[in-house]
């Protein structure tokens, strides 16, 4: 596993929780993982992440008889968009949903087992890397996600909208098996099962497009199981 510690104060994850044996155990799962923990009151955290001065918040709910949720509500107001994991004794579906609605964008309640909590913390901080890229690149392939422009080796290639969706899904997945399904849900937004050869129809029209003659297809069929963007190629 790769080492997330990063220089500097920017890349800890903030940790709010009056409860220190709770604190403890939370800091060293995510430690262990490679992850800068601080504990943190409700404002310095606040504070933190008004500067960018965290990788994410994880706010227990109640602090020393505060409700957590008070400053979040007046981040998101204030537009600070750092990601935040509510956690809470408080386990009801309502709770839950206060928690969301105050701008938490996960809620795990209590007692819960270390493991899914850097499960979801993992999961917070790859979105929130796919959220910052702007570029995705594979070889000599090239895609800018701000001017929505495809190079391969300085040269442009025109595509249509649901083309680029489709190859910015490969570029994001390299050596990564896609089905037919995941295509459907991911790219065209069916969540459902759909008998069409859409999928086939568009990956032949985008091969023509990004592939150069006389070398193998970026995009790889692999029997009965779909496709892979061949990041070797």
């Amino acid at each position: 596993m790769s080492n997330k510690k990063t220089e500097g104060r920017a890349q800890a994850i903030l940790l709010v929780e009056d409860e220190k044996e709770m604190a403890d155990e939370i800091r060293s799962e995510l430690e262990g993982r490679g992850y800068l923990v601080r504990v943190a009151s409700i404002a310095e955290a606040a504070a933190a992440a008004r500067v960018g001065d965290a990788a994410m918040l994880i706010m227990d709910r109640i602090v020393f008889g505060e409700d957590s949720l008070l400053t979040l509500e007046a981040l998101r107001k204030e537009g600070v968009k750092v990601p935040v994991l509510v956690i809470s004794a408080l386990s009801s579906i309502d709770e839950k949903v206060k928690g969301l609605k105050a701008g938490g964008d996960d809620y795990l309640t209590k007692p819960f087992a270390m493991v899914e909590l850097a499960a979801r913390v993992e999961a917070m901080l790859r979105r929130l890397d796919d959220v910052r890229t702007t570029k995705l690149r594979v070889g000599d392939l090239e895609m800018d996600l701000i001017e929505k422009t495809v190079y391969r080796d300085d040269t442009r290639i025109d595509l249509l909208p649901r083309e680029f969706r489709l190859l910015e899904y490969f570029l994001r997945h390299p050596g990564r098996v896609i089905t037919r399904a995941m295509l459907l849900e991911e790219v065209w937004q069916y969540h459902f099962s759909l008998e069409t050869n859409v999928v086939d129809v568009h990956i032949s029209n985008l091969r023509k497009k990004i592939d150069t003659k006389g070398v193998p297809s970026l995009i790889v069929n692999i029997r009965g199981a779909g496709f892979m963007l061949n990041a070797d190629a």
